[in-house]
């Protein structure tokens, strides 16, 4: 039996909105899924990869440097398609129940073929679906809030990343663990099992959060096209290419650093840890940093100097440079034949997630806030754009190092010299631009 119609508008109350629940729940399951298959595919690709026959057919670290990162490129270059079906023509719950079933096919796809085949068809699947509902998903977290309880908002946005967090560091501690004691299917199939429940939850919730109706594909073209919006728009670009570099950086501990860790000793807290498990730090320090920055760091800082959205975004991308720059030793280290303990990789990841907090958090609830109404999902897509232009960049440096005896122009410790050299560059330039740019700086949590 059908239930009630679900509420097109906020409901008129000062506390959480009830749909909030089931959306965050199935942002963690969902982060779990992509997390976990995410954080095997360069080790998968490397020393797992088969071809028809069965046989070993691994890519050279390279060339899976390169690849992992179009498909993370392409996978955050989807949103526009799903920002477009859901501000337009289905609605943000269709497209989000649409979208589902095609992510939980291309895990399976994973799971049920090892080969390049394999996969080429999961990884797609899994872009368009991962992409398709990501503008959608945090879109319709916003959704809910009306002017009696928006001011629940940010503490709604840390939540939402915290899921995201929580369900990343269940994920790389788990699906590496599977891969290394059963093998490629089991450890792409448990993502899929955690998408499908993802699906169900937010299925379970759809009479419990407001469900915005598109406005359809004229309307909301000819929405686009008026002055005020085009202006709108035209101030959320201008954090993205600054922005899009750090993600260049930030999305390297899911690939170099990975193929880094597999060279240290990684005995710590008495185990040996594998070299993709090492990043499941990342998400333990979001988890425990965001509070911190919240009520500790924003608050002593802000005695000191007036901390607005773009000066959160200028002190994150100059903390990444320093996080390359540890690598980089450990790099020096490394190719000079010694052995460092992981400890030093875990401190460039403890600099680089204090980065991710001040760049990644305030970002998100920048184009989210500055957002045209009616557009959420769309302008949600400034924030998801500038992770695919950065990895771009990335894809872009590994396949043009590459050499056609399987050799590379740009190895060891220049390669992470390199990116620390550019990320230092972008720092500066943002720092110039953001002086010009005050209008700007209402965005984040805290106002201008």
């Amino acid at each position: 039996m059908a239930g009630p119609d679900p509420p097109t508008t906020p409901l008129p109350t000062d506390r959480m909105p009830p749909g909030i629940a089931y959306i965050v729940s199935n942002e963690a399951a969902e982060r779990f899924s992509f997390y976990g298959m995410n954080s095997i595919l360069v080790v998968f690709m490397t020393r797992y990869l088969l071809d028809r026959q069965g046989r070993p057919d691994p890519m050279t670290e390279a060339q899976a440097d390169a690849w992992y990162h179009t498909f993370v490129s392409c996978a955050y270059l989807l949103p526009i398609l799903g920002a477009f079906l859901a501000d337009a023509v289905l609605g943000k719950y269709r497209t989000i129940i649409l979208l589902s079933v095609a992510y939980c096919c291309g895990h399976f796809a994973l799971a049920l073929d090892d080969t390049r085949t394999g996969l080429v068809v999961g990884l797609g699947l899994i872009a368009l679906g991962a992409g398709g509902i990501k503008p959608c998903v945090s879109a319709i977290v916003g959704d809910q809030f009306g002017p009696a309880n928006r001011h629940l908002l940010s503490r709604v946005f840390s939540w939402f990343y915290f899921a995201i967090n929580l369900g990343s560091a269940f994920a790389t501690i788990a699906i590496p663990e599977i891969l290394d004691r059963a093998g490629a299917r089991l450890a792409f199939a448990t993502p899929g099992f955690f998408m499908v429940l993802a699906t169900v939850v937010f299925w379970l919730g759809r009479h419990r959060f407001v469900h915005v109706p598109p406005a359809g594909a004229r309307a909301y073209l000819r929405s686009l096209a008026r002055r005020e919006t085009l202006t709108a728009l035209g101030r959320l670009l201008v954090p993205v290419p600054f922005v899009a570099m750090f993600w260049a950086l930030w999305q390297q501990n899911f690939s170099s650093w990975v193929v880094q860790a597999g060279r240290m000793d990684r005995h710590l807290l008495g185990r040996e840890w594998l070299p993709a498990q090492i990043q499941t730090v990342n998400p333990l320090f979001i988890l425990g940093m965001l509070p911190l920055f919240s009520y500790v760091v924003y608050p002593a800082l802000e005695r000191v100097f007036r901390l607005t959205a773009l000066r959160k975004i200028g002190l994150g991308l100059f903390l990444v440079v320093a996080a390359f720059l540890v690598v980089a030793w450990i790099q020096v280290r490394l190719d000079a034949g010694g052995h460092p303990n992981i400890a030093w990789q875990v401190l460039a990841f403890l600099i680089l997630t204090a980065a991710e907090i001040l760049v990644s958090v305030t970002h998100l609830e920048f184009a989210y806030t500055q957002a045209p109404k009616g557009m959420k999902s769309l302008v949600m897509c400034t924030y998801l754009g500038a992770i695919s232009l950065g990895n771009v960049f990335t894809a872009a440096v590994n396949f043009l190092i590459q050499n056609p005896d399987g050799t590379v122009k740009l190895s060891g410790a220049p390669y992470f010299f390199f990116f620390a050299a550019v990320m230092a560059v972008t720092a500066l330039l943002f720092a110039g631009v953001a002086r010009f740019c005050r209008g700007l700086a209402t965005g984040g949590s805290q106002p201008a």
